[in-house]
């Protein structure tokens, strides 16, 4: 006789681990309600602190940016786009990336579209928001982030991540902002552009999610290799010691 668990085998399996939400999505096949309880488990699962041990030429990363309507969800602004690349170590691998134009429900201003080349229509074509934060987290699965300027990406995604799923972003989030601060403290200008012109890395595509990940990924290599020649860390934990200052 078959077993009847067979059928539900998503189910049994959530509930046996106690999480009683997936175990509920999925008898529902609700894909939306899926997609919840997918987030939900990425997001419990992250910092551990074995990772730390990590050396740096070994790293397994994903460098992502995220192209929005402005500069304050606070005030009703979205995310439009995700980029990301992995990167391993100092090598990037650039036929493992991402990007999606998201559907977040607003109006893209003009002036957005004239920045990004994102414009209305696609937006109104694109798939929702729960659907590019799921993709994104498949790709991403348990890496460390990477992000420029990470605060604002980390808010957005917080932001978006509270309103489809009521989860914060429990990932590791490394920004190379800080990193350029840290290993070129005189440098008057830690802007993207600015640090690719001292890196003499060429600037391509600018404001295009995917893009500006590939260059920030290229940034990322270049000082991780830095921050190893200088003997200032050798494991994602030396890194998070010579980020903290002390």
């Amino acid at each position: 006789m078959r077993d009847p668990r067979e059928s539900g085998a998503g189910f049994w399996r959530s509930l046996r681990m106690g999480d009683i939400n997936s175990a509920i999505a999925s008898m529902k096949g609700n894909p939306s309600a899926q997609q919840i309880a997918y987030i939900r488990s990425q997001m419990r699962e992250q910092r551990r602190p074995e990772m730390l041990g990590t050396p740096l030429n070994q790293l397994e990363t994903v460098v992502f940016d995220l192209e929005t309507t402005g500069f304050s969800h606070q005030h009703g602004d979205e995310i439009l786009s995700i980029g990301a690349v992995r990167t391993n170590g100092t090598k990037i691998i650039e036929d493992e990336c991402f990007y999606m134009i998201v559907n977040s429900g607003v109006s893209v201003p003009e002036h957005i579209t004239g920045l990004t080349g994102i414009s209305q229509p696609m937006v109104d074509a694109a798939a929702p928001l729960m659907d590019g934060l799921h993709d994104f987290m498949v790709f991403v699965e348990g890496k460390v982030l990477v992000a420029h300027a990470a605060g604002h990406d980390r808010a957005f995604l917080n932001a978006a991540l509270w309103k489809t799923s009521k989860v914060r972003l429990t990932h590791r989030l490394l920004d190379t902002m800080m990193l350029a601060q840290h290993l070129f403290p005189s440098y008057p200008d830690y802007s993207l552009n600015e640090l690719l012109r001292r890196g003499n890395i060429p600037i391509e595509g600018r404001h295009h999610a995917l893009c500006d990940a590939v260059m920030t990924a290229k940034l990322w290599a270049t000082y991780l290799e830095e921050v190893q020649r200088r003997g200032h860390a050798e494991t994602l934990g030396d890194l998070y010691v010579y980020l903290s200052g002390t």
